[in-house]
């Protein structure tokens, strides 16, 4: 059979699971059986070796680590301490509170590395208090989902870590990376929320005295001190992203525990169990998406892909272009770190083969599934954000999608100006970003 007949197969396989509401995880690994009567040196024990495999990646044990720093970040209350300083920042704006939800998330972005911890910690504080402020619960909701996809967009990212170790690109130079796309993306968004206000006559704060501020800032300074440990040892060689992940766990622990004093020692097996959970489906998806995507490496998709791109000679911007569109639909059905595996690694000789720098290839398709995380029906911060405003998902797609406009075309000045983003890695990481 050729390349795009086994394509269709497995493709088709996984669109009917997906349609029957099989898990993800469970659908990617189940696609791959039709697979077995093509070739009969295919088993399924040549797939589950393939997950096997997948998992024996040291650089993996970085996402357990940075989700559970996340979680507990999340319950040693340091979003009440960004949000106190996000108030004495921007509440003086038209539409303060709103404001205030964009720039906690980016700050909390800084501190997570999760945009779903972003939505669920920062949207049950604030979509009550928006809702009791007057605010629409449309747009409370909608500003809360899309300010959370900053969480995988400014570093640390848990989907950099994963795309950084399966293509072997700097991971220090994708944190880099993210920083001026994620504060493109906060102005994009605070822009929009300054429109809301001034059209529906939205709240505001009075000014925050000099004293106010720098209270609100010592307060919240070793909680900021996060993504500059994390982000700086990673840059300039003090330690591996894996050992970093470690580092977030300790300090976030010595934050809690003993500087805060807000987690009780009888709160950490749950804080455990929870982060372990979660941590087990993403790298449920990882063994799975690894076996998918090594089927359409044995059966060559990739490399037929490439033939065909090549052939139509898009160069660099069309080539950006068409990764976007490809991450932007496939976010919009499955998780990012599978889709990172799966359409990743099919579209890096595409971008190779135009002469795509690694890291604006990656920067591209990292935002492109993040604004997965806000378009249904998958959506995941879109939905935890409805299940607190208590509305329905379809409620807040009008207003999602406005926001979603301004950051569309963030992502498409990344697109056309890569030298936007990696100027920051050229300048601090020379020998590893060229």
């Amino acid at each position: 059979m050729s390349p795009g007949e086994v394509a269709l197969i497995l493709f088709a396989t996984f669109g009917v699971l997906v349609v029957l509401r099989v898990p993800v995880a469970f659908a990617l690994g189940l696609a791959c059986i039709p697979v077995f009567f093509i070739d009969d040196r295919l088993t399924p024990f040549v797939l589950l070796a393939e997950m096997f495999k997948s998992y024996n990646a040291f650089v993996l044990l970085a996402v357990p680590f940075f989700l559970l720093a996340a979680n507990l970040m999340n319950a040693a209350g340091i979003t009440d301490r960004l949000i106190r300083l996000s108030r004495a920042l921007v509440g003086h704006l038209p539409g303060g509170l709103g404001h205030i939800n964009v720039t906690v998330s980016m700050l909390f972005a800084g501190i997570s590395g999760s945009s779903t911890a972003d939505a669920a910690g920062i949207g049950s504080l604030l979509i009550p208090q928006m809702k009791k402020q007057g605010y629409d619960i449309r747009f409370s909701v909608a500003v809360t989902a899309c300010s959370s996809v900053m969480g995988v967009i400014i570093p640390p990212s848990i989907l950099m870590v994963v795309w950084g170790g399966l293509m072997s690109v700097s991971i220090g130079g994708l944190f880099l990376a993210g920083v001026v796309p994620g504060l493109l993306i906060a102005l994009s968004m605070m822009a929009t929320v300054y429109v809301y206000a001034k059209i529906y006559d939205y709240p505001i704060y009075a000014p925050s005295s000099f004293r106010e501020l720098t209270s609100a800032i010592g307060q919240a300074v070793l909680a900021l001190m996060t993504p500059l440990i994390i982000v700086g040892g990673i840059v300039f060689g003090f330690f591996t992203p894996t050992e970093a992940s470690v580092i977030a766990v300790i300090y976030s622990l010595i934050l809690g525990l003993f500087i805060y004093r807000s987690i009780a020692p009888r709160e950490l097996p749950r804080i455990l169990y929870d982060s372990g959970r979660f941590a087990a489906i993403s790298l449920f998806c990882i063994g799975t998406a690894s076996a998918f995507g090594w089927a359409l490496a044995y059966f060559q998709i990739p490399r037929a892909l490439v033939a065909e791109i090549e052939a139509m000679g898009l160069g660099i911007t069309g080539t950006g272009l068409m990764v976007a569109a490809s991450f932007l639909i496939i976010g919009m059905f499955i998780d990012a770190i599978p889709a990172i595996i799966i359409l990743g690694t099919v579209l890096w000789p595409v971008a190779t083969s135009v002469g795509m720098h690694p890291i604006h290839f990656a920067i591209i398709g990292v935002i492109s599934l993040a604004f997965g995380l806000v378009t249904p029906p998958y959506g995941l911060c879109l939905l935890i954000a409805c299940a607190i405003g208590k509305i329905r998902v379809v409620e807040a797609l009008r207003d999602v999608a406005v926001l979603l406009i301004p950051m569309l075309l963030v992502l498409l000045l990344i697109i056309l100006l890569p030298d936007l983003i990696l100027a920051l890695p050229r300048l601090l990481m020379p020998k590893f970003v060229n």
